[in-house]
């Protein structure tokens, strides 16, 4: 059975809250194995028959969403992409000086002109490299000064994603990556 690391999107903020034992407890009752959650920003690793990424999302969101009673998009990833991920985000030289590190894992294909725009965005305190399917971000002036949110990047790319600072991505490559 193969094992997929899972990234909910917006848990835990405001009244979106989604207690971790409950969704191991959730997950495990509803035929997930070996299910394991990191800090409460909504990482989780499970256990599933299912091989196909796109239909483990779906499964993963309806069965979260249900329960937790709003709508939670969650972006799956092998132990093996996590890992991968991680080594390639670090290797990226920064082209922000100072700026910290996060990587928006996305759920669908990329619009190839949203990607390029991402690329071409030229702010002093922000910055987008795609790598793969993913999106790492530089940001000099903090998240919440940030123009490039989760709604701009899945608008101009046309995929659903969310972000994770590269201290909790290192910390998921070393507990779950293969």
């Amino acid at each position: 059975m193969p094992t997929w690391i899972g990234f909910l999107r917006a848990v835990n903020v405001g009244k979106r809250q989604v207690k971790m034992q409950t969704l191991r407890e959730l997950l495990q009752d509803k035929g997930f194995d070996d299910v394991e959650t990191h800090i409460q920003s909504g990482n989780l690793k499970v256990r599933s028959a299912t091989r196909s990424a796109a239909r483990l999302e779906t499964d993963l969101r309806a069965l979260i969403s249900e329960a937790f009673g709003f709508d939670v998009p969650v972006v799956v990833r092998t132990p093996a992409q996590v890992r991968r991920l991680a080594q390639e985000a670090d290797a990226l030289e920064s082209p922000i000086a100072g700026a910290t590190r996060y990587v928006m894992v996305m759920s669908g294909e990329l619009d190839p002109a949203g990607v390029d725009a991402l690329h071409a965005w030229d702010a002093e305190t922000e910055a987008a490299r795609v790598l793969g399917n993913d999106i790492v971000l530089f940001l000099a002036a903090g998240v919440q000064a940030a123009k490039l949110t989760n709604v701009r990047i899945e608008r101009l790319t046309g995929g659903v994603g969310t972000a994770r600072n590269m201290t909790v991505v290192r910390a998921l490559a070393d507990k779950w990556g293969a």
